[in-house]
């Protein structure tokens, strides 16, 4: 038996059954044992790979679409270019590499870094070692300025919420024990205020999913943005409105029981969009397919000059990698795009209002 889950039973035998939010912040965040505080999960040899460890192209473009928003609001001679959850800082490099031909763009730059796992603090700054960067637990620790914003694959890492519907009520899904074991459960029916909403689009039986740490984040990231103008790009997997069971486990990128090795595998959800386009004072744009984002962007043009060098096997992957980041039947449909920006400006581009 781990470390974490003795940690997780007593927590049980002392308070009962977990809400899934505590068991998953436990899980990830535990300053000991959580999944981020001890090891760098991405790549082949850890659980899970994302964009922008499959291909540059993803954030060169992502870059450059906030640099255009930059050069679309006035070019400010200092902003914060930040990032939530920047995983190894792949994105962040690839993007000041590729706004290097912005005039102005990087120099008037305040590179932040929000992070909470130590050990990818560390591969971040060998990253990004030849850039001036800062890093914060916080997005509230970010100065008061334009800020232009990634999010890629954060939100989907929040904890969250399970609720069954029973009748006109609902019932939370909580961890308990069951012979010693950890196991799901339900905890009695009751009226949820902040579903009575969702009484008239589901059926008993029906999951409902509730982020509720999303919401002071995008109301404080949507307050600056408002306030001091910028945008952000939240690039996620999920969809404009949560229904069903949808949390996950990862492993050696394979799928996992959630339960079985907790702080030893990623624990992930889909993403509410509606949910966090609600939570924030500016404006948002439409929920866009990463595939069309993308291509919007001029990914094919891109790939298309960088294929121009290679031969063999380096170039069957750079083809493998265009398809995957933009196809309908991979990441191109199933991850979203959603821009945020102020009431008074225009979306980044590759998005529409």
């Amino acid at each position: 038996m781990s470390d974490l889950t003795a940690i997780l039973k007593d927590l049980i035998a002392a308070h009962g059954p977990l809400p899934l939010s505590t068991y998953m912040a436990e899980c990830l965040f535990h300053p000991a044992h959580g999944y981020y505080a001890t090891r760098d999960p991405l790549g082949a040899s850890g659980d899970f790979i994302t964009a922008p460890e499959i291909s540059q192209m993803f954030g060169e473009l992502i870059g450059l679409s906030l640099a255009q928003t930059w050069l679309d609001q006035g070019a400010p001679d200092y902003f914060v270019l930040a990032e939530l959850g920047p995983g190894r800082g792949t994105l962040m490099a690839d993007a000041l590499r590729a706004t290097r031909a912005v005039p102005g763009f990087i120099d008037a730059a305040e590179i932040w870094l929000i992070e909470t796992s130590p050990a990818l603090t560390e591969v971040q700054r060998t990253t990004l070692r030849d850039h001036t960067a800062r890093w914060t637990t916080t997005v509230t620790d970010l100065p008061n300025a334009p800020v232009l914003m990634i999010a890629n694959e954060f939100f989907d890492a929040l904890p969250i919420r399970q609720f069954q519907r029973t009748g006109p009520g609902w019932s939370e899904r909580v961890i308990g024990l069951e012979n010693d074991r950890l196991a799901f459960g339900l905890s009695p029916p009751s009226q949820i205020p902040a579903l009575d909403s969702r009484l008239g689009d589901t059926r008993d039986g029906d999951v409902v999913e509730i982020c509720q740490s999303a919401a002071p984040i995008m109301a404080e990231i949507g307050t600056r943005i408002e306030t001091h103008g910028g945008g952000a790009l939240i690039i996620d997997y999920g969809d404009w409105h949560s229904l069903g069971d949808t949390l996950q486990a990862l492993r050696g990128h394979a799928k996992a029981n959630p339960l079985d090795t907790p702080g030893a595998c990623d624990l992930t959800a889909h993403v509410d969009f509606e949910a966090l386009a609600n939570n924030t004072p500016c404006a948002h744009s439409r929920l866009t397919p990463q595939g069309v984002f993308l291509e919007r962007l001029g990914i094919t043009t891109r790939a298309q000059a960088l294929a121009a060098t290679l031969t063999g096997t380096p170039l069957d992957r750079h083809v493998a990698a265009h398809r995957r980041l933009t196809h309908r039947q991979e990441m191109g449909t199933l991850f979203k795009v959603l821009g945020l920006y102020p009431n008074r400006s225009s979306p980044p581009p590759g998005l529409e209002p």
